[in-house]
């Protein structure tokens, strides 16, 4: 009885990340949501999916073949239990997934827009498709026969083929590889160009597998395979007079060569083309998946040509403000010197600011060095170039790159190549720990006088996800905070980390002690009659001893608000346990990814900012830096966006007593309130208004410079009119008038 007590408190991590990517799916099948925007949700949810197998799902396959059983210590389930879960749960929402695919493309007949197959399109439309066929891809195909004499073939990961069955029962299997290098949807366009067709890849192939084979296929079908992604990315990277980039790209070749762990087929096969298939693959029925959605929807994501006049079928473009008060005329080292500390807010806010403040600074002859922590990247980076641009300028630049950032590998490898060839000093972080902060400390000396500009964030250096995440970046010139920040990179540098900080909060030794102790304040709080509250937004919650600490919270009376977009191990709404603590959740338009810790109200409130999610991994197993935000007015804005999420009733949902996630019920008179929405009229608003602020401070500066320089003009003149009635005087300058005399 007390352990079913103690496992009603907690979700099991991998099923609240499907109830996670179930709300996603959500967004597809929201009619509020533009059609074409919608499809893209479809997309973004099949991602999440793959990544789901090849991490989570990968890493349980694993758990599964190991001798000493590990089991869930949250909800008490072992790997085999957790995996029949998955499956089941997967099954379901591929169905859902299929329907949402189906009304979005029945609902685009309606703008003329239509998926074919062959059998389906018009006679000229067969002979354009037999066309494109026969000169652009039949060249390329690489059919294979799987018999006794032809061993059955690597077949890669996430890559689509077209199977067939033969007519010869000495021939197992026909395969047809669809390259990733073919496009993944053919677009037409009738002679009038008022309606388009499109037909994907897979469909055209299929359709010529019996000419590919000479007449002896008896049916096709498309297939794939997800294999597993999850590997030790620690494995020789600590080794003495190793290569650490090479090491880790061959990792990377063998990542893609693991175990199988799903099957996926576009329709259903007869059970001998199956089984046959899961026996080459070591995977069981259980892995067997028939979809009801094309199994590659990255197309999704890709324009649909001849829809571009239509902007219903899209979101308003909305686009990013300057931060309040931030005039781009002026260095950016002096505004945050002088005007105190700036808080951009993607996408809300522009990236120009943080980017000409690197640009600058690499060019600037009081700047000394520039250290910062670099986990993901956009390509082509400008933050990437303005460090090497400050190298080159002979600046001490000191850039640890994470090698491991999961599937960002590849890419962070070249940019440390790029960086260590303009000069700066490139370190990989420590030992079995991945870094994740996203802090950078600019270190000045002007008049023998040490100064700090410090850069903490939630979110990457990344110009693009700058765009589609919510995300925030503080930037200050305190001292205090400047020094903290300089004893973060002395510690990484010397594979150490920090033990003591006042304003910084630094994972794996500075973080959750001091959380706790601000969770035991409000418990003390609270036991006092006092209001205690506690809000947390982050992307994930599934640290055991974090989540004990806020039902602790939650039975001494602490109001507890958990913003959690992603996984929530903590289950709501529990009598006598968790009664006091909601949990929400926001999918949306943008991806949200800001992390805040507020605990306190009015003067006793203090809030954080940083780069940690509250897991086991982000909290014992990473470097994470989170501030103490000191500035009131950016205290003031992190409340209003808090208050703006919770008034959401477009995408706000509510976490309910059974762990499922209520959408918000509104009347029929209550305006629509989309928070993402409202904080760009929010920003845009405080941005208007500090731009008129601006404007007449600029204008009363003008006018008092130009007074100033009148005044002056009006004094120079006086004294040149005294000078010369002084010359006068004493004889210097004869008078007019009056004649010399010889």
């Amino acid at each position: 009885m007390q352990q079913n007590e103690e496992t009603l408190r907690y979700i099991n991590r991998e099923k609240s990340w499907l109830k996670f990517n179930e709300r996603v799916l959500e967004e597809a099948e929201d009619p509020y949501n533009p059609l074409l925007e919608r499809i893209k949700f479809v997309a973004i949810f099949a991602s999440n999916l793959d990544e789901f197998f090849m991490v989570r799902v990968g890493s349980l396959f694993d758990e599964s073949t190991l001798d000493e059983e590990i089991i869930d210590k949250k909800t008490g389930m072992n790997a085999q239990q957790q995996l029949d879960m998955i499956f089941q749960e997967v099954c379901k929402l591929s169905q859902r997934l299929g329907a949402a695919y189906d009304e979005i493309i029945a609902e685009l007949e309606q703008y003329n827009y239509y998926q074919v197959d062959f059998d389906t399109a018009e006679p000229w439309l067969q002979e354009q498709i037999d066309a494109y066929f026969r000169a652009e891809l039949f060249p390329l195909l690489s059919p294979l026969i799987i018999n006794n004499r032809h061993p059955f073939p690597f077949l890669n990961n996430e890559e689509m083929y077209i199977g067939a069955r033969m007519k010869n029962v000495d021939e197992h299997l026909g395969i047809v590889p669809v390259s990733p290098q073919f496009p993944r949807k053919l677009t037409f366009h009738s002679a009038d160009h008022e309606k388009h067709y499109f037909i994907l890849i897979e469909d055209v192939i299929s359709h010529y597998m019996p000419q590919i084979f000479n007449d002896a296929v008896e049916e096709s079908f498309v297939f794939r395979v997800t294999r597993n992604g999850d590997m030790d990315m620690d494995e020789g990277l600590y080794d003495e007079d190793i290569d650490w980039r090479l090491v880790m790209e061959q990792l990377l070749k063998r990542r893609n060569k693991q175990a199988a762990v799903r099957l996926q087929f576009s329709k259903p096969v007869q059970q001998d083309i199956w089984q046959y298939l899961c026996n080459k693959l070591q995977l069981t029925e259980r892995e067997f998946i028939i979809e009801q959605a094309p199994l590659d929807l990255s197309f999704c994501f890709g324009g649909f040509d001849g829809l571009e006049d239509h902007p219903e079928l899209f979101y308003t473009p909305i686009h990013s403000v300057e931060a309040p008060g931030i005039n781009r005329r002026r260095p950016m080292i002096q505004q945050i010197e002088q005007n105190g500390d700036l808080l951009l807010a993607y996408p809300y806010h522009s990236m120009s600011p943080f980017i000409d403040l690197l640009e600058q600074a690499a060019i600037d002859p009081d700047l000394i060095s520039i250290k910062i922590t670099l986990y993901r990247l956009a390509s082509n980076s400008r933050i990437v170039n303005a460090l090497v641009r400050a190298a080159e300028n002979g600046k001490d630049v000191l850039v640890l790159v994470e090698l491991r950032a999961r599937f960002d590998e590849q890419h962070n490898i070249d940019c440390s190549k790029k960086l260590e060839e303009a000069g700066c000093t490139v370190i990989y972080g420590v030992e079995h720990y991945k870094v994740h902060s996203k802090l950078m400390v600019m270190t000045y000396r002007s008049r023998d006088k040490i100064r700090y500009i410090t850069q903490i964030g939630t979110g990457n250096y990344n110009e693009k996800t700058a765009h589609l995440y919510t995300d925030l970046s503080l930037i200050t010139a305190n001292e205090d905070i400047g020094r903290e920040a300089v004893e973060v990179f002395q510690a990484l540098s010397l594979g150490q980390f920090v033990k003591h900080s006042r304003y910084l909060l630094v994972a794996p030794e500075q973080m959750k002690k001091p959380l706790m102790n601000l969770i035991d304040e409000e418990i003390i709080y609270a036991q006092t009659g006092g209001q205690a509250r506690i809000v947390i937004k982050t992307n994930s919650l599934s640290h055991k001893e974090m989540i004990d600490k806020l039902i602790e919270a939650s039975q001494a009376g602490v109001e507890v608000i958990l913003l959690v977009r992603g996984i929530c191990c903590l289950q709501a709404g529990i009598p006598g346990i968790s009664d006091n603590i909601t949990i929400k959740s926001i999918v949306g338009r943008y991806l949200e990814h800001s992390r805040i810790f507020s605990f306190g109200t009015g003067k006793r409130q203090r809030m954080y900012i940083g780069s940690a999610d509250w897991m086991t991994r982000n909290m014992d197993y990473r470097v994470e830096v989170a501030v103490e935000v000191l500035d009131d007015g950016v205290k003031k804005t992190l409340n209003q966006m808090l208050e703006c999420y919770l008034s959401d009733n477009r995408k706000l949902r509510t976490m309910d007593a059974d762990g499922n996630y209520q959408k918000p019920q509104r009347m029929e008179d209550e305006p629509v309130i989309d928070s993402q929405i409202e904080l760009f009229d929010y920003f845009a608003i405080k941005t208007q208004k500090a731009q008129k602020k601006l404007q007449k401070q600029e204008l009363e500066e003008k006018k008092a410079k130009a007074a100033k320089k009148a005044k002056n003009k009006a004094k120079d003149k006086k004294k040149e009119k005294s000078k010369k009635q002084m010359k006068l005087q004493y004889g210097f300058i004869k008078k007019k008038g009056r004649k010399n005399k010889k």
